[in-house]
């Protein structure tokens, strides 16, 4: 997905998020629908290429499903997919928004070297892969993030956000804290 705002540490982290930058192999793979299989990119496509091949082959469809409006967010946002693997820069936190994508970057952190030993807590935000759903997790994480900014430690103060959102929502969070 994107990048957000974060109060800004000493050695420049970022806050980022990580919702299907883990496609099969290195593939992004979109929904389809009844008719029509998913589609398949590679991580080097960019979005608008992907909404104009989309567009120019089933418009009404892809409209409907909701795929090409998630596109032309995404292309305002940044101009492809991301691959968390290959991206050396340190985070302050890691939203992902599905199990699977979460054990992966788990795993990825788990398995680099810890150099600086910096904590990076990592939580999952489970998102269904429908227009509705990612509009209500992007506005459960933004409100996260917000909290999030206002808060001298971010490790005491997510606790406590994570279980306010739970009782107000319903959901439950997976979270843990890696390391840099």
């Amino acid at each position: 997905m994107s990048t957000g705002a974060w109060k800004p540490t000493a050695s420049s982290a970022r806050m980022g998020s990580m919702s299907g930058l883990f496609g099969a192999g290195s593939h992004v793979r979109l929904p389809g629908g009844a008719r029509n299989p998913p589609v398949r990119y590679n991580f080097s496509t960019s979005y608008k290429k992907m909404h104009s091949y989309l567009f120019s082959k089933d418009q009404k469809h892809y409209k409907r499903n909701g795929v090409l409006h998630i596109l032309k967010r995404n292309e305002r946002i940044k101009p492809g997919p991301e691959r968390f693997q290959e991206c050396p820069d340190p985070f302050d936190i890691i939203f992902t928004c599905g199990q699977r994508a979460y054990n992966r970057v788990v795993a990825n952190l788990c398995a680099r070297d810890q150099e600086m030993w910096q904590p990076v807590p990592v939580v999952n935000v489970d998102i269904d892969n429908t227009l509705e759903a990612a509009s209500l997790g992007a506005s459960i994480i933004c409100e996260l993030c917000q909290g999030l900014q206002q808060a001298d430690d971010t490790q005491s103060r997510l606790a406590e956000l994570l279980q306010a959102t739970k009782e107000k929502t319903g959901r439950s969070f997976l979270h843990t804290v890696c390391f840099y």
